[in-house]
């Protein structure tokens, strides 16, 4: 873990292109952070306690002052599983209301059980889901040193709940995982629909860096956010025309030309969930 400073007062770091596994602790997200005279904002939390304690000890070679705020992108196990260290040492985390039903969620605690197991022994019976200190609505200003954040809300997209945080003053933006770069987007139960719109949202930004969710730092937001944008785009338009023409979706997916996307990494582990998951999206939208 290397935070990389991309503006005078901002740096972030990359988590690598795989699953969760014991072996990269969880490390597959990125997380970034904004020094301020008064205090650090933090953008997302990482995967495990440990690997918050390990941000949080780079955050102090760099700069004397607290963490003050984490802000949650969104409630994605790889974001949100070292919350608990950040909260230990005195952070208030703000996010987005719509992730008060995954919290509360039978999802959510399987899910962790899951990981007690699968990712073990950085996430163990003392790891624990932990709500924010502050629910956001639509948007949120929050002033700290002088530096202002702009806290928007963009969802339902990725998840009901995902927020995207301007920096003005440095033209940065923290995308979370509304932008995938070097790598197939995860999915999941997204609104694929409104995450193509929300990427029109992000643009209006008029952001110089944008970090996103997963892979490496972009200088050129329009160039490379084309990737998660078209991507979404193909699953809509080949699994909707199988959708609406009641095509089996194991049919529909192996007469699909998916050459633009297979060399991607993760492409194998996720493109088929992917693509199915947008074939049922799309038989709901038919209706």
């Amino acid at each position: 873990m290397k935070p990389v400073q991309v503006t005078p007062s901002a740096w972030y770091v990359e988590g690598v292109s795989a699953l969760g596994s014991s072996a990269n602790q969880n490390f597959i997200s990125n997380a970034g952070f904004v020094v301020t005279p008064e205090g650090v904002v933090v953008i997302d939390a990482l995967g495990s306690p440990a690997l918050a304690e390990r941000l949080m000890a780079e955050i102090a070679k760099i700069t004397p002052q607290p963490v003050k705020w984490v802000i949650v992108t969104h409630y994605h196990a790889d974001h949100i599983y070292g919350l608990q260290a950040f909260q230990k040492a005195g952070a208030r985390i703000v996010a987005h209301r719509a992730a008060r039903e995954y919290l509360n969620s039978e999802t959510a605690r399987l899910r962790l059980e899951a990981s007690r197991q699968d990712l073990a022994p950085w996430i163990d019976e003392n790891t624990r889901l932990v709500p924010p200190d502050e629910w956001v609505d639509d948007e949120r200003r929050l002033r700290l040193g002088g530096v202002d954040f702009v806290i928007k809300h963009l969802g339902p997209a990725h998840t009901p709940e995902d927020l995207a945080v301007y920096v003005p003053s440095e033209r940065l933006l923290f995308a979370g995982d509304l932008v995938f770069r070097s790598r197939i987007p995860f999915v999941g139960q997204a609104d694929s629909g409104h995450w193509i719109q929300a990427l029109d949202v992000l643009l209006g930004f008029d952001a110089t860096v944008v970090v996103p969710g997963h892979g490496p730092l972009s200088a050129e937001p329009r160039k490379d956010m084309q990737l998660t944008r078209d991507y979404l785009a193909y699953l809509r338009k080949t699994m909707g025309e199988a959708a609406r023409n009641l095509e089996p979706f194991e049919s529909a997916y192996e007469a699909t030309d998916w050459s633009a996307f297979e060399a991607l990494p993760l492409f194998k582990v996720a493109n088929r969930m992917n693509a199915y998951n947008t074939y049922l999206l799309m038989e709901r939208e038919s209706k």
